[in-house]
């Protein structure tokens, strides 16, 4: 297994019903092996794995495989902020032939020492014979991992990797200087995979390549590949979308996206909720100007011309223009209450309101000429 490039953090589809909506993930998993993404990661944080029940987790995992089918590695998420539990979790995960690495996070909530880390991570790393890459995001778990805690982890057999989230430049050029060359510096952040690679990175566990795999994993490889125009000029057109996504928190951008590309049902489970309308309709525009939603057509203008109601009931001749769009005239259809057809009628339409009047001022026998308040 080569695991580097660009991997795509799974978003979870629920249904209406807020069950996990099988044939959305599936089509999801197929499109990203086929726009050739480099590799997979079910039941991250993307995944709303808080929210999934034990048998879910595992759900969403053989799903994943099942569908990948052996075309790309799958690195399964496999978080607990309990040691014992995270052990457990990863022994299970890792009993599955499809899983070739093991994504887990920093203990949430706790806030352990960097020794307590150090532990939690031997730990699972002794118990399971799958590559560990662990995933330091200090934001969501309120513990970061250090540079020198992280350098003591690589010398464990089996931890194989990090993914990066501090989004502090500075310490992951730290990073990468403390690990050995063989161990795997992924970046957690879609705006920062280029410096992360030029750094000594080896990829990006992406957040939005859930919405443009092929482009992500373009830019990626492009970048490994020393090819930094193209790298920069993808970076460039997807920079609005990649910061976007966090507009508000993750994953409800990326779900609302995949919602208006089709892709998926919007749902969310407690405690999230759907986007607010001015961070929707931001997200929209950005989501359209990357090309991924098409520009809602504008309404048509409705074509106004005008015409001209001739009465005579109980009286001289009386004259109104109306515009053709008044509810009173309804494209010379409108007939008002107590006139009858034989005693009045349209004349028209007339393409300007000048037309109109003259034509107006022209008939003959007209005792009252008047314009309607629509004129």
């Amino acid at each position: 297994m080569e695991l580097r490039g660009c991997g795509t953090a799974l978003v979870t589809p629920f249904g209406q019903d807020g069950s996990i909506d099988e044939a959305a993930l599936r089509n999801l998993v197929a499109w990203q092996v086929e726009s050739d993404i480099d590799f997979l990661v079910p039941c991250g944080t993307t995944g709303e794995t808080p929210t999934l029940s034990h048998d879910e987790w595992l759900h969403v995992i053989d799903l994943t495989i099942e569908v990948a089918a052996g075309r790309v590695p799958i690195v399964a998420g496999a978080t607990s902020n309990s040691t014992h539990d995270a052990v457990e979790k990863a022994k299970e995960v890792a009993a599955r032939p499809g899983v070739n690495a093991i994504l887990t996070a920093s203990p949430y909530y706790n806030k352990p020492t960097q020794e307590g880390q150090y532990r939690h991570f031997r730990a699972i790393a002794e118990a399971v014979d799958k590559p560990l890459i662990l995933y330091n995001v200090p934001g969501r778990t309120g513990a970061n991992l250090e540079p020198a805690t992280l350098a003591r982890l690589a010398e464990v057999p089996n931890i194989a990797g990090v993914k990066e989230a501090s989004g502090n430049m500075t310490q992951i050029a730290e990073v990468c200087s403390a690990v050995p060359e063989h161990f795997l510096v992924f970046s957690g952040d879609d705006a920062i995979t280029l410096p992360v690679i030029a750094l000594g990175g080896v990829g990006i566990i992406s957040v939005a390549s859930n919405e443009i795999p092929r482009e992500m994993a373009e830019m990626t490889r492009a970048a490994l590949n020393n090819d930094w125009d193209a790298a920069r000029k993808l970076q460039r057109k997807y920079l609005p979308l990649m910061q976007a996504n966090f507009i508000e928190s993750n994953p409800l951008p990326v779900k609302a996206v995949l919602a208006m590309m089709g892709k998926i049902e919007e749902v969310y489970r407690l405690p999230l909720l759907p986007m607010r309308r001015d961070t929707r309709s931001k997200l929209q525009r950005i989501a359209t100007d990357a090309g991924l939603i098409t520009k809602p057509a504008s309404p048509a203008a409705e074509v106004v011309d005008f015409y001209i109601y001739e009465s005579w009931l109980a009286g001289p001749h009386k004259i109104v223009v109306h515009r053709s769009s008044c509810g009173q005239c309804n494209h010379g259809k409108g007939r008002p209450a107590g006139h009858e057809a034989n005693h009045a009628r349209w004349h028209g339409p007339y393409v300007t309101l000048a037309e109109a009047r003259t034509t107006a001022q022209q008939m003959t026998g007209v005792l009252i000429r008047s314009e309607c308040k629509c004129i």
